[in-house]
C-alpha cells in the first residue's frame, strides 16, 4: 500500500505565528518557570527561529509578560453577592487561588525577574488583573449605589487595599497559599472599617 505524501506545512505569518510563539512561551513558563525560559527552546517549540521572536519582543522578559497575559486572560466574572463584604471576600479568594496556582508561580517569578526594570514591572502590574483597580472600583461602585459606602471611597488606592494586603502575605511570608481565616481578617478588620469610615476631610 502506497502512502500518500504529506502536505508541506503552511508557513505561518502574522497573528498565527505570534500565537504559536506565545503558546510555546506559555508551555516553557509552565514547565521551567521564568528563570528557566530559553528563547531557543521557545523558537523550537513554535517551529520558528529566534529572529521571528525578537522582531516582536525585544527580550525574554517582554515575551514572558505577553505570555503571562495570554495565560491569565480567561478571568472569572466579577462576583455579585448583593453585599460589599461578600463581593470583597470572593475577589480575595479568587486572587488567592490564582497566586497559589502554577500561573501564580509564574507571576511571582516574573515580579522577581523584572524588579530592576521599572518599565517592565509597570507592564506586569498592569497585566496582572488581581491587583488591578478596575474590578475593585466596580464592586465599590455597586456598594456606593446600595448605600453601603460613601462616594469618596472610589479611588484606586483605597479600592485595592485588600488585595495589596493579600499580595504582601505571599511576598513577605513566602507562603504557598493564604488561609481563608486571614482573608476574612483582612476584610473584617481592615477593609470594611476603612471603607465605611472613609469620609472626605472638609475644606
Amino acid at each position: 500500500m502506497t502512502e500518500e505524501p504529506t502536505a508541506a506545512p503552511t508557513r505561518r505569518r502574522g497573528a498565527a505565528l505570534e500565537q504559536a510563539i506565545l503558546r510555546a512561551a506559555v508551555d516553557e513558563l509552565l514547565e521551567s518557570g521564568y528563570s528557566g525560559l530559553n528563547m531557543d527552546k521557545v523558537a523550537n517549540r513554535a517551529g520558528t527561529n529566534k529572529n521571528a521572536i525578537y522582531r516582536r519582543w525585544p527580550n525574554r522578559a517582554a515575551l514572558s509578560i505577553a505570555a503571562y497575559r495570554q495565560l491569565s486572560a480567561a478571568s472569572a466574572p466579577l462576583p455579585d453577592t448583593g453585599e460589599l463584604r461578600g463581593d470583597v471576600l470572593e475577589l480575595l479568594r479568587g486572587a488567592n487561588r490564582h497566586w497559589s496556582s502554577p500561573t501564580g508561580d509564574i507571576l511571582r517569578s516574573l515580579l522577581s525577574g523584572v524588579a530592576d526594570d521599572p518599565e517592565l514591572l509597570a507592564q506586569l502590574h498592569e497585566q496582572s488583573g488581581d491587583a488591578g483597580s478596575g474590578m475593585w472600583l466596580t464592586i465599590l461602585g455597586r456598594a456606593v449605589a446600595r448605600g453601603e459606602a460613601p462616594p469618596e471611597v472610589l479611588h484606586p488606592r483605597v479600592a485595592t487595599v485588600a488585595v495589596v494586603l493579600l499580595r504582601n502575605e505571599f511576598v513577605t511570608r513566602g507562603v504557598p497559599t493564604v488561609p481563608d481565616s486571614v482573608l476574612v481578617e483582612i476584610v473584617d478588620e481592615v477593609y470594611l472599617p476603612l471603607i465605611r469610615g472613609h469620609r472626605r476631610t472638609p475644606d
